[in-house]
């Protein structure tokens, strides 16, 4: 992320260095203070300028419900709550999330997509990438809010004594799945396409799970022998976990949206310790990346 100086911040804006003082006296503008010298982020800068644009009566946009859609997590649902952003969440994966971001039926919408064309690092750049290509999102931002854990959520002592795809695949271990359109479903297919191996060569229970505690739910009742979903939903259930990947989990947003009071509040408390505590405890979750702006439209 670049930085601007105080003198550059005001060559930047085309604002006199005084009027900047004000801004960043009542909190107005974002900036950061480092060993008593003022920086300004510039990606931030233009989210900024950006939240302030004024249009014609007719052109105005309605604004989003306050909804997080998208993805499930267990992190990002307390921290809705604890923020006290009054953000609500909509849980369905993170295709149907951005369709609803694209429609702007939520606010923002929580993503961790996987490509299937080998472009997929496992990182998260297919989601910036589903961002670049989304029709009517040229003016998203992702911002990341951690890293997590997925693997295979798996009965307690790992009975069939599975340890990755492969042995899933030679055992005919049953298998809980996703719906079409969760990031876990695609990361399962990416798995699969690794292996050489398809959906058809699974031995998958039939009705996917809406999200990665019912998947959960679903091997802890003995109805699935396993299933792809986090460590966190794995230690809640009481379950086994053998971990794959690590991935990042991000909010997509309109710049618009990135300055609301609601969502400030939910990236203000990203960034506290009390999120970080959270993480450790629910384990799985690498939170060092919150609030960090991953892509800008």
């Amino acid at each position: 992320m670049e930085f601007l100086t105080t003198s550059e911040a005001a060559d930047y804006l085309r604002l006199g260095e005084r009027k900047l003082y004000e801004l960043v006296t009542t909190g107005a503008i974002p900036c950061s203070k480092v060993t008593g010298k003022w920086l300004f982020p510039r990606h931030e800068l233009d989210l900024w300028v950006l939240s302030g644009l004024a249009r014609p009566a007719g052109m105005l946009i309605a604004e989003p419900p306050p909804v997080v859609g998208g993805s499930h997590d267990e992190l990002l649902d307390w921290s809705l709550r604890e923020s006290g952003s009054g953000l609500g969440s909509m849980s369905e994966g993170s295709a149907r999330g951005l369709e609803r971001l694209q429609r702007n039926e939520v606010m923002a919408a929580a993503v961790h997509f996987h490509a299937l064309d080998g472009s997929d690092n496992l990182a998260g750049d297919a989601s910036i990438e589903a961002l670049r290509t989304t029709p009517d999102l040229h003016d998203a931002v992702l911002v990341a809010f951690v890293r997590r854990e997925e693997g295979l959520v798996l009965p307690h002592d790992n009975p069939k004594h599975l340890h990755g795809l492969a042995d899933v695949l030679a055992a005919g271990a049953r298998m809980a799945t996703r719906q079409r359109g969760t990031g876990a479903q695609m990361l399962l297919d990416v798995l699969l396409k690794r292996a050489g191996a398809s959906m058809r060569d699974l031995r998958r229970i039939e009705t996917p799970a809406l999200t990665g505690p019912d998947l959960a739910e679903l091997v802890r009742a003995g109805q699935a022998d396993c299933g792809i979903a986090t460590r966190a939903a794995a230690r809640s259930a009481g379950l086994d976990f053998v971990p794959l990947v690590w991935e990042n989990f991000d909010l997509a947003m309109r710049q618009r949206s990135y300055f609301r009071p609601a969502m400030q509040a939910l990236l203000r408390f990203m960034t506290e310790r009390r999120l970080r505590q959270r993480a450790e405890e629910l384990t799985g979750y690498d939170p060092s990346p919150a609030g960090q702006i991953r892509f800008a439209a």
